[in-house]
């Protein structure tokens, strides 16, 4: 039997919840509380809709520590989680949380950018062997002298990247 219309449709949506977001659910069972308004109150915070793809990356990028990633890390992770995400949507997540200030872009070659949960100022090492960022907390920098400021402009801030060998 064929099911039509919107029963079918509300029993996929429950069957693509059940299988796409175990540990959110897992979350839910272990902390007595729903993560999924946790994530969704921050996305509304900054105006954007909490939708299925944007939830289920917000749990990856912000529930644990600050860390760094990548666009294809980020589609491994979702992967591992039982999502299905092409690289363009979660690209384009990436750039919309940037956008609104959720993730700090760091772009270090012309095909390397990484993402970034900690938005408060810090510096990095990257190492281009282990294809990781490090963070430099901004105190242990110290810049005696800019360039002068071309006319109209002022400085937003100043990130140092130390490549390693």
């Amino acid at each position: 039997m064929e099911l039509k219309g919107l029963k079918a449709w509300i029993i996929y949506i429950a069957l693509d919840f059940q299988y796409i977001w175990p540990k959110l659910r897992q979350d839910d069972a272990k902390y007595g509380h729903k993560m999924l308004d946790k994530y969704e109150s921050l996305l509304r915070q900054h105006d954007l809709r909490p939708t299925r793809q944007r939830l289920l990356i917000s749990e990856i990028l912000f529930g644990c520590d600050h860390r760094h990633v990548t666009a294809e890390q980020l589609r491994s992770e979702v992967a591992d989680r039982g999502g299905n995400m092409s690289l363009a949507t979660i690209y384009n997540t990436l750039n919309q949380f940037s956008d609104v200030g959720l993730l700090r872009e760091i772009k270090l070659e012309e095909n390397v950018t990484y993402y970034d949960t900690n938005n408060d100022h810090h510096h990095h090492f990257y190492d281009p062997k282990q294809s990781k960022l490090i963070d430099i907390p901004s105190e242990q920098i110290s810049l005696d002298k800019l360039p002068d400021v071309p006319d109209g402009q002022t400085i937003d801030r100043v990130d140092v990247i130390i490549r390693l060998s």
